[in-house]
């Protein structure tokens, strides 16, 4: 959308730039910037159209949901004790970086448009692949929780303009975010505040797996420490913030309902992998039969036998 945008306003600001240039009269300059104009605006508004469409419509807007800029307090000044815990932290992060498994694990959790890729993160700890097709009533809550809940990061973001770990230590980062990252405020961690979010909803759908679910998301905040993304008060600000978003939607009866059929859906979904997990064989041991005299009876040994504790006569 804002690759598009870009070219859009490229051509406007090309040809009012050369046209005057190559000497075409005022009058026909005039009527085809004006219709170059029209173009861009249809264009835009068609574009714009498409995007409302498409879009996830939130359980509750963002307006009606709790301010988090009223709640939460500043992020800690750069000259503070407890920003000394940050470059600690933001430390232990660049230590991590080391553990191939650990910084591969980082890197994927830093995926952000593709929530297919971004529940799978969570597959282990829940039980269950979320997608579109197989849990649809669980895609379904997912999806509108979170356009619920991950606006309320923005303005936070825009009123503190902190300055992130990478850009303070021009430090470069493992999931090469740098570019879509450099300039919007740190605090608090989106990624962090969506994580939270979904572990939060996915242990009310399945509470008996709230231990690996929370563990699983608690190491998915701490992966944005890892590559440099955020302070590590940037992340303790999202746990909150989520938390904040959840309860929020606890008294949405749209929520609710869908909330019962994803619980539903688990059940039924859970049951079938049960299902078809192999029963383990037991192997019981074969009848033993034994002669009068203690030692072991054959198939073609005919007389009085004991089979079970019990005396048999084969004939």
């Amino acid at each position: 959308m804002k690759q598009k945008s870009r070219k859009c306003y490229f051509l406007i600001s090309l040809f009012c730039t050369f046209a005057p240039i190559i000497n075409i009269s005022t009058y026909i300059y005039n009527m085809m910037r004006k219709i170059i104009v029209l173009a861009v605006v249809a264009i835009m508004a068609t574009l714009n159209a498409s995007a409302q469409t498409d879009a996830v419509q939130p359980y509750i807007e963002l307006d009606q949901l709790p301010k988090l800029i009223n709640i939460m307090p500043a992020p800690p000044a750069f000259d503070s004790p407890e920003f000394a815990n940050d470059v600690v932290r933001y430390c232990w992060g660049k230590q991590q970086r080391q553990d191939p498994d650990r910084v591969a694990l980082a890197i994927a959790d830093a995926e952000w448009n593709d929530h297919a890729k971004l529940f799978l993160q969570w597959k282990d700890a829940f039980g269950l692949e979320i997608n579109e097709t197989n849990t649809p009533e669980i895609w379904k809550l997912m999806e509108t929780s979170l356009a619920t809940t991950d606006p309320m990061r923005k303005e936070p973001k825009a009123f503190y303009q902190r300055e992130r770990p990478f850009e303070r230590f021009d430090d470069s980062m493992p999931s090469h975010e740098e570019d879509d990252l450099r300039g919007e405020g740190s605090y608090p961690s989106g990624h962090s505040l969506r994580g939270w979010t979904i572990s939060l909803l996915l242990a009310q759908i399945a509470p008996e797996r709230a231990t690996e679910i929370f563990s699983r998301g608690w190491d998915y905040c701490n992966s944005r420490v890892i590559v440099g993304a955020h302070w590590q008060s940037d992340v303790d600000a999202s746990r909150t913030a989520a938390s904040i978003g959840f309860c929020a939607l606890q008294g949405n009866d749209a929520f609710i309902a869908q909330m019962k059929k994803a619980q539903q859906e688990y059940k039924e979904k859970s049951s079938q992998a049960a299902g078809l997990e192999s029963a383990p064989v037991i192997e019981h041991p074969a009848t033993r039969a034994y002669r009068l005299d203690g030692t072991p009876a054959t198939d073609s040994t005919r007389g009085i036998v004991i089979e079970d504790q019990h005396k048999v006569v084969r004939k």
